[in-house]
């Protein structure tokens, strides 16, 4: 009787915080897709949103990870290669933040849903690796259903085009941090590459500011909440629930879930800021395209991760 008490416990304590590991896994996810509203919001360009953004959260993370007396003395060589990482994940957010402001939310997220077919064309030539012809179909199904609202509406096109560098940045990054993610603790490390994009950001503004005569400009009042929110909530506090997350969830699981960031994203953007009125049918079909072939890679891996376990 005591036995069967004690493994009902167990049972329950294991599905209590399994359940728990998801719900910080859906709400990171959700937190991170809540960043391209603000995007929105935020008035100022896309380039000073980034900078801000950077050091309201390089701040908060360097501040966290002093009184967890994290290590961050780490060998020169380790430091170059993820500050030149992190210089190409602040390119891709300035990218990402401009497609939102040149055309909408919306938009901004189907063209980054295309990491997937950049990742396809990169992975092969970064990590010297033999590419997946299934993936690479895949991304082009992607990118064909991007095309035809690229086609169809001409108000989006400088925002598909921005969007499509954002994606492209996103993929290149994406691969590199693969090979450096068994270096340094994951924490550290995403505050080592925001260091190396403020600092990218900073030397550009400060050799635009020489040659323009121009300063850095000064978020309006509403502007500094939205950007604490930026910082604090959906960067800083996000990233402590997908850590946390991961620490119980497989990494097949979080990678799956964050396919659903563009959904999620796409989702508010209707609720919040009603771009549903204003998108036509062509973005429809672009996007119903797009998320067949993501459904369909999702199937994939699902089938080849259960492959793997049943040779194992």
């Amino acid at each position: 009787m005591v036995y069967k008490l004690c493994r009902s416990t167990k049972a329950y304590a294991f599905l209590w915080t399994m359940k728990k590991a998801m719900f910080q896994l859906h709400l990171g996810v959700f937190l991170v897709g809540f960043t391209a509203i603000l995007g929105a919001l935020i008035s100022l360009h896309s380039f000073w949103l980034v900078w801000y953004r950077l050091v309201l959260t390089i701040v908060s993370m360097g501040a966290l990870l002093l009184l967890r007396q994290k290590q961050l003395a780490f060998p020169w060589l380790v430091w170059k290669k993820l500050l030149g990482i992190g210089a190409l994940m602040a390119l891709h957010w300035v990218f990402f933040y401009a497609s939102i402001k040149a055309a909408n939310v919306s938009v901004a997220l189907v063209c980054f849903a295309s990491v997937g077919f950049f990742t396809a064309l990169l992975e092969p030539i970064l990590l010297k690796k033999k590419g997946q012809s299934a993936e690479a179909l895949l991304g082009l199904l992607g990118m064909a259903g991007i095309l035809l609202i690229y086609q169809f509406d001409t108000r989006y096109r400088l925002g598909i085009g921005l969007g499509l560098v954002s994606a492209l940045l996103a993929a290149w990054f994406s691969i590199l941090n693969k090979k450096q993610i068994d270096l340094v603790p994951t924490e550290q490390m995403v505050w080592m590459e925001l260091s190396g994009g403020w600092i990218l950001l900073s030397v550009l503004a400060l050799g635009h500011g020489l040659v323009s005569g121009e300063g850095i400009p000064l978020p309006q009042k509403m502007d500094w909440v939205w950007l604490l929110v930026l910082s604090w909530v959906c960067t800083v506090w996000a990233q402590q629930l997908l850590l946390a997350a991961l620490k119980k969830v497989s990494a097949f699981t979080l990678n799956l879930t964050l396919n659903l960031e563009p959904v999620y994203g796409i989702l508010l953007a209707f609720w919040i800021l009603k771009e549903n009125q204003v998108l036509g049918w062509s973005f429809y079909a672009g996007l119903a395209l797009l998320v067949t072939s993501v459904a369909i890679q999702m199937q994939r891996v699902k089938k080849q991760t259960q492959a793997l376990k049943i040779q194992q």
